[in-house]
């Protein structure tokens, strides 16, 4: 009964909000109404977002941890960025779709002959939404880990375009995060519906950290070191100990933190 209730709002939504979008799109380009969806949607699928901090509202690359399609939702309902994401969530039922609209930058890790129509891509989102987010951990974690950062997608940062900003930005599910997390094997629709099928609601906090200029860095490796950095003493803090070594079921990492031996 939630998945059907959740399900018939979310249509709803989108047909309230996806007619709107096009129409504005014929006049303008910003159209507020992707903004206005997924942050509906969010709360539809259970999510209650409380942001911390100010996001930048333009010519910004926010660097965010990442743990499940939900993160879209609540980002680009709480700031109206567009995002870089997998290439699985494309195929996504639903999800892939909307998050298309909101200028959502599909890349697939193994296309490494592909970055620089990539970047363009990413560049091109960023002019229409005036910002873009970037999950540079590659993958999806447990919220009790944070992995090493892959900047490939950084290289639009070298040189950095003039005025732009990045900010560092850590979502956190608390309590419920490994619950939410979308890890392991389980397929996209699984987690979907399992999602939707949940009882009650559940908190989202959204740190939006000190913004810093790349232009006082040498390169992607240490925009993204500078970053991390920032995101891992914010998860530490909010953790309130180490954090865990991660290994995912299908790309494995192995990292043990500075806060601690893994657990």
């Amino acid at each position: 009964m939630r998945l059907t209730g959740r399900s018939i709002l979310l249509l709803l939504a989108i047909l309230t909000c996806v007619p709107a979008h096009y129409v504005y799109r014929l006049f303008a380009y910003g159209s507020p109404f992707p903004k206005l969806f997924l942050g509906w949607a969010a709360r539809i699928c259970g999510a209650r977002v409380r942001k911390i901090g100010t996001p930048l509202r333009r010519d910004v690359v926010f660097l965010s941890n990442h743990l499940s399609w939900l993160d879209i939702l609540a980002e680009a309902g709480a700031s109206g960025t567009a995002f870089v994401a997998k290439a699985e969530l494309e195929r996504a039922p639903l999800v892939g779709w909307l998050a298309g609209l909101n200028r959502t930058v599909y890349v697939k890790r193994e296309a490494r002959m592909d970055v620089a129509s990539q970047i363009n891509a990413v560049r091109e989102a960023m002019a229409d939404n005036w910002s873009v987010t970037i999950f540079p951990e590659g993958t999806t974690t447990d919220g009790q880990s944070l992995l090493p950062f892959k900047t490939s997608m950084l290289k639009l940062l070298e040189p950095p375009p003039p005025g732009v900003m990045v900010q560092p930005v850590l979502i956190d599910y608390g309590d419920v995060a490994e619950e939410i997390g979308w890890t392991g094997n389980e397929s996209g629709v699984d987690n979907a519906r399992r999602i939707l099928s949940r009882r009650g609601s559940f908190p989202v906090t959204i740190h939006y950290l000190e913004p810093f200029s790349p232009e006082d860095y040498r390169g992607r490796k240490a925009i993204g070191a500078r970053a991390r950095e920032a995101i891992e003493a914010k998860l530490l803090e909010t953790l309130g100990k180490p954090l865990r070594e991660y290994r995912h079921a299908v790309d494995p990492v192995r990292y043990t933190p500075k806060g601690g031996e893994p657990s």
